[in-house]
Parts: C-alpha cells; sequence; structure tokens
C-alpha cells in the first residue's frame, strides 16, 4: 500500500474510533444524574449545569448546580486545575461518572474514625461538598444518624440500603 493510502487509512480509522466515542457518550443535565446517575456509573457522559463553585485549595473541585442539588466534579491530570473564570457559567464537563455509596459500613467507618479523633478526612470539605453529598447537621455525629434515617426511607420505598452520591472524574470541560 502506498504511503498516501496508508495515511488516508489511518486517518479514516481514528475518525471512526473518535466517532464512535461521541456516540456512546450520555448527554446529561446536572439533575439527570442525580436521579438516574446510577445507570451510567462507570461510564464516559457528558454533563451540562452551573458552575456555582471552585474549591480554593488548588482548584481541584468544581462544584455544577442543578435544581435538585449539586454534582461535585474532581480535575484530572487532562484538566488540571479548574479555572476560576468558569464560576457562576454554564459548564459542560466531559468524564467518567462515579459513585459513593453511603451504607452502614460507610458510617460505621465513618463513627470509628470519630472515634479515634480522625473523623476528618473526606469528610472536612467546603460547605458547597457537604451540601453536594447531601449532608445536614451541625455535627458530624448528627449527620451519620440524619444519613442513617435517609438510608432507612429509601430502604422502605426502593429496598436500597444506601445511598448513591455521584461525581464526575473530568477529562474536559467547556464554558457554554
Amino acid at each position: 500500500m502506498k504511503p498516501i493510502f496508508k495515511t488516508i487509512a489511518a486517518v479514516a480509522v481514528a475518525m471512526l474510533a473518535l466517532g464512535t466515542v461521541n456516540a456512546q457518550t450520555k448527554s446529561m443535565k446536572v439533575d439527570e444524574v442525580l436521579v438516574s446517575g446510577e445507570e451510567y456509573v462507570g461510564q464516559v457522559v457528558s454533563i451540562e449545569g452551573l458552575c456555582t463553585h471552585i474549591c480554593s485549595h488548588g482548584g481541584r473541585k468544581m462544584f455544577l448546580r442543578g435544581a435538585k442539588g449539586l454534582l461535585r466534579v474532581e480535575s484530572s491530570d487532562a484538566t488540571g486545575a479548574f479555572k476560576d473564570e468558569v464560576v457562576n457559567e454554564p459548564v459542560r464537563v466531559t468524564g467518567t461518572l462515579c459513585e459513593t455509596r453511603i451504607d452502614e459500613e460507610y458510617l460505621r467507618s465513618w463513627e470509628s474514625r470519630i472515634g479515634r479523633g480522625k473523623a476528618i478526612g473526606e469528610h472536612d470539605g467546603c460547605a458547597t461538598e457537604s451540601a453536594a453529598r447531601g449532608e445536614s447537621g451541625n455535627t458530624e455525629q448528627q449527620k451519620i444518624e440524619n444519613f442513617r434515617k435517609r438510608i432507612a426511607d429509601r430502604n422502605a420505598k426502593e429496598g436500597k440500603n444506601y445511598l448513591s452520591v455521584f461525581y464526575v472524574i473530568a477529562q474536559s470541560y467547556e464554558i457554554l
């Protein structure tokens, strides 16, 4: 095969591969993720929402608002720290949707850290991060008990004994 044909074939294969990835990327709003994210965990999604906050500790977390709540977006090596100019702007983030499940084991581990004087850790984020996790209460123990009540309610209604906290590890983002 002549070099020009090899180049054309390689470009065609690359374009086909990129088109397949883009065709498989689910485009969603923040509220769709908060309500039905479980079916997309581990998949690359494209999510649109209003950026309301970027963490001041290095700009590695961004929060997108929907009518039903907040979604945390974590930066990656591909994105680097998020830029301040995205705050208060509509943003599209493409990345992998992840889930943290808050269940009884998670809460017992949290209580154990409290008992060892090490409750702070993933729970020491700012008020925006607490809101994105759905925390309510003034103390760590109140937050844990509120999670237990919400888990019991969900289990009674849906048969699921955990709460899902979704977040995205960004591959790219843009202001719309």
